[in-house]
């Protein structure tokens, strides 16, 4: 179920769930500035003032302090909304009735008993430390966050709080949890002085959220006020860091509350030409409600990669160049992945429709294979000759199964519970979906091809990359037949045969597809082909240098 969010600046939000509206920690005006620091302001803007909210249900509030029991927002919110329910610790409902609003409006946060608002929605409070866990004469808590359930899904808004075992153990106790709102702004000396109360730091957060096992983070508070001195750079800085397992949503519009389904793991190395436009792509699959993540394994990336990844709420791991393999790369992503699909394309590849991911996936769903792999097109600036590849490699038919075990993931899907059983090949200098997809044939397993899960392969090589790519998966290919062997008279005999047939098989548009190209092109391939076959498996950090990072 995706619940729709509104962002309401520093820790509030709205939540929009089918049947009710829930208001939690809404901060709507300049408080802090108007009645206690004159020169501190909001980095946030208000979205709008609080007589515009007409709607809201249920208004969850965690503390008294001026900026959560806000006198500016909350008695023109209960004018606006005049059913909305107002739920929050002892000393809040006595300044919601002090300020007018009615007794049969107020609920006292309750840590111990489950509230049914809704048939389907229900809450409960959590102990939280402002920055201690204190408690009032009827010993209930003064600082409190809460937990919202539906359908089953528990979403976590911590509240103000600083870490304690007292507030971990509660937390726990009312799992599991689906996603968790935490603030991010560790405690300082000189802000306290000003009665600015800080919580966690963003390791301290992302720590806690390890520890209760939630699936999803979204961090909040960070952009309080400029005396906060908590940044997104940071944030991801961290994230990037720990590489902890749960996914961090930055400001999101949304909630997904289903179990992630798909995960597309994507290897990354300076991929920026490209990769919003893949990005673009998932967005628009038709997964029916379907959860789906995006995991991202960088190898070094310097030319934006990241920066439009975290734009689009990618995870993100890091592997060192030195440490680097396909094989490993990908298992480093799919390990991270919490998906039941593993859908591998590369930063380069982009689906040429919003039906791509449920035509290569319907072979896995219909138990008709366990590995799957799409047709590949070439894009307007690919050579000539790289698009008579894929039409002979990746053409129009399907073959699901198909008879032995070719396949490629530029534009693949497997199902996890498969590749923890094989897992990729992390010695190989290319062709891991070849060798995975052997292992399994062999294990009478079966490998899919289908021919409209199509995406357009952007390739931007120069020559002596080319040769390098195809040499590095002609040494690959020793090890997964080592009965194939390359003479020089074969590879003489390949590159005149392909170059004829290339140059005579154009048609009238692409007579732009010189013959210097397609000479430059076949020559690079099949020398390249040779070498590798020629060499010896066990690369040196030279050779992995230039095959693997080619400049």
């Amino acid at each position: 179920m995706i619940v729709p969010l509104n962002n309401l600046g520093q820790s509030g939000f709205c939540l929009h769930f089918p049947d009710a509206i829930i208001y939690v920690d809404p901060y709507l005006s300049n408080s802090v500035q108007e009645l206690d620091s004159p020169d501190l302001s909001r980095l946030a803007p208000i979205p709008f003032p609080p007589e515009e909210i007409v709607d809201a249900d249920w208004v969850l509030i965690t503390h008294h302090h001026i900026d959560h029991c806000d006198p500016h927002t909350l008695p023109a919110l209960a004018a606006a909304s005049p059913t909305a329910k107002f739920i929050g610790p002892s000393p809040v409902i006595a300044k919601l009735n002090e300020w007018g609003i009615s007794q049969n409006r107020t609920f006292k946060a309750n840590c111990t008993d489950w509230l049914t608002i809704t048939p389907r929605i229900k809450l409960i409070a959590t102990l939280s430390a402002h920055p201690e866990v204190l408690y009032d004469e009827l010993n209930s808590s003064i600082y409190v966050g809460y937990i919202i359930e539906c359908d089953g899904k528990r979403i976590y808004h911590a509240g103000d709080t600083s870490l304690s075992r007292e507030v971990i153990d509660d937390v726990v106790k009312k799992g599991p949890l689906h996603t968790a709102f935490l603030p991010v702004n560790e405690r300082n000396y000189f802000r306290e002085r000003r009665g600015i109360i800080g919580n966690m730091s963003v390791r301290e957060a992302f720590g806690f959220a390890q520890e209760v096992g939630v699936k999803n983070v979204v961090p909040v508070h960070w952009d309080m006020f400029a005396a906060n001195e908590v940044t997104p750079e940071e944030i991801f800085a961290v994230y990037d860091r720990l590489q902890p397992k749960f996914r961090l949503s930055f400001k999101p519009t949304s909630i997904n509350l289903g179990d992630v389904k798909f995960s597309f793991v994507i290897r990354t190395l300076n991929e920026a030409r490209y990769l919003q436009d893949l990005l673009e792509a998932i967005l628009r699959q038709n997964v029916e409600g379907s959860t789906y993540e995006v995991v991202i394994v960088d190898s070094g990336s310097t030319d934006g990669t990241l920066d439009i990844a975290r734009n689009y709420g990618c995870r993100i791991l890091h592997i060192n160049r030195e440490d680097f393999s396909f094989g490993r790369s990908l298992n480093i992503g799919c390990e991270a992945a919490l998906g039941e699909v593993l859908v591998i394309t590369s930063g380069h590849c982009v689906p040429v429709d919003e039906k791509w991911l449920s035509k290569l996936c319907a072979p896995l769903f219909g138990g008709d294979a366990e590995y799957v792999y799409g047709r590949q097109i070439g894009g307007s600036d690919s050579y000539f000759s790289e698009t008579r590849i894929f039409n002979k490699y990746f053409p129009e038919q399907s073959k699901i199964p198909q008879k032995g075990f070719n396949c490629n993931n530029a534009n693949s899907a497997l199902l996890k519970s498969i590749w923890q059983r094989y897992k990729f090949n992390e010695e190989l200098t290319g062709l891991e979906d070849m060798e995975l997809a052997k292992r399994l044939v062999l294990d009478h397993g079966r490998v899919a091809y289908v021919g409209d899960a199509s995406v357009y392969h952007y390739h931007s090589e120069s020559w002596s990359q080319i040769r390098r790519r195809f040499e590095r998966e002609a040494i690959a290919l020793q090890q997964i037949m080592p009965q194939v062997h390359v003479s020089v008279l074969d590879t003489l005999r390949y590159f005149v045969v392909s170059v004829f047939k290339d140059f005579y098989s154009r048609t009238h548009k692409e007579k732009k597809a010189r013959l210097k190209d397609i000479v430059l092109y076949r020559w690079n391939q099949y020398w390249g082909t040779f070498k590798g076959n020629h060499k010896h498996r066990k690369l040196s950090i030279e050779d992995k240098e230039k095959y693997f990072f080619p400049e």
